[in-house]
């Protein structure tokens, strides 16, 4: 027994020696965690007040300056139609006509009837002794008189009648522009439908709504921007003509816009449209020069010993790549011309952060 307990003193002992060993030898500097503080590259710009582009983006549709529904206003068969959807006609074009003849004959036969009767307006004239052509002198009562008792009123009235079913049996171009949705077909009856659309292309106005609070942001004037849908790198500009000084129950105002066609629009397309307005003398950051912390929005400005400096800011205005920019007094926060903004690196950043430039 004592043998026994005499080898286990023994075997503790070289353990426990062979620990020590361990334990002073090279281990320690593995052991050991080694510490190098982050070093964030950043990019800086100065701070300076300059003009700021406040832009409001909404979307809108295209519709044609001029458009027009065109009708024929005398009823009959289409005896020609002389156009077809697409084709580009001039002020004065015939479109379509119809079977006229029994209106040119009402006409003639007006014609004839609207002679006879200037004759006996001249001879009941000439019995109340003036001169045969002569209307310039009488007074006006007199001269209503002989016409309403020779008949001559009635018939001039008849004779009207039959240019105006005359005109309407034709269809003409009352501006330039392109034929649209025309669907009639040559021995068609007309009826209450329009013959056709013409449109004039040359230029197109845009509709589309702002939010109440954009009212006073808005002027008739005013630049605007238009992207197509079809090709947003395409930028087509024009000028508000009207603004509705009406909100609707959604809480928005309808403006219009006016803009030339650059050959490639077409009416109803879908549209962005950007309106901008110079606000002179703001502080003006990228959009990446701001981020949030503590659930508020910050700038870290760059000071010489390597520091970043947390500042609160309010952002005042916002366009697609800058925001104008006021420090944020409620929390202490003091903001100057000059000061160097760090505008890249700045994601992982913390008050104090130790930071160099790229």
């Amino acid at each position: 027994m004592s043998t026994k307990i005499l080898y286990y003193g023994i075997a503790i002992t070289v353990l426990s020696c062979i620990v020590s060993c361990t334990s002073r030898g090279g281990s320690r500097r593995d052991n050991k965690a080694e510490y190098a503080p982050e070093i964030n590259q950043v990019e800086v710009v100065a701070l300076e007040k300059t003009d700021f582009s406040r832009q409001l983006v909404s979307n809108g549709k295209l519709s044609a300056a001029g458009r027009a529904s065109l009708y024929f206003t005398t009823s009959g068969v289409i005896a020609k139609i002389a156009v077809e959807n697409g084709a580009r006609v001039q002020k004065g074009a015939l479109l379509g006509k119809i079977e006229d003849r029994e209106v040119v004959l009402n006409l003639e036969s007006a014609t004839l009837s609207l002679k006879k009767a200037e004759l006996e307006l001249f001879d009941f004239l000439a019995k109340l002794g003036y001169k045969a052509g002569d209307t310039l002198s009488m007074e006006k009562s007199v001269l209503d008189m002989a016409k309403m008792r020779s008949g001559y009123s009635e018939t001039k009235n008849s004779y009207e009648r039959a240019r105006i079913a005359l005109d309407g049996a034709s269809v003409v171009a009352p501006f330039a522009g392109k034929i649209a949705d025309l669907k009639a077909k040559r021995f068609d009856k007309t009826n209450s439908d329009a013959f056709c659309t013409i449109i004039d292309d040359s230029s197109f106005d845009v509709d589309f709504t702002v939010m109440e609070s954009e009212y006073s942001f808005l002027a008739k004037g005013l630049t605007v921007k238009v992207l197509p849908f079809a090709d947003l790198t395409r930028t087509i500009e024009g000028k508000i003509t009207s603004i509705n000084p009406s909100v609707d129950s959604k809480g928005q105002i309808m403006v219009r816009a006016r803009i030339p066609n650059d050959g490639t629009l077409i009416d109803g397309m879908n549209v962005k449209v950007m309106v901008e307005r110079t606000i002179p003398g703001q502080l003006v950051v990228p959009k990446s020069a701001v981020v949030v912390r503590d659930y508020m929005d910050v700038l870290f400005t760059y000071t010489d010993d390597g520091k970043a400096h947390w500042i609160y800011v309010n952002i005042l205005n916002s366009n697609s790549t800058s925001h104008a920019v006021a420090a944020n007094e409620t929390r202490g926060a003091v903001l100057n011309e000059g000061d160097r903004v760090i505008v890249s690196g700045n994601l992982n950043l913390a008050d104090g952060s130790s930071v160099v430039l790229k």
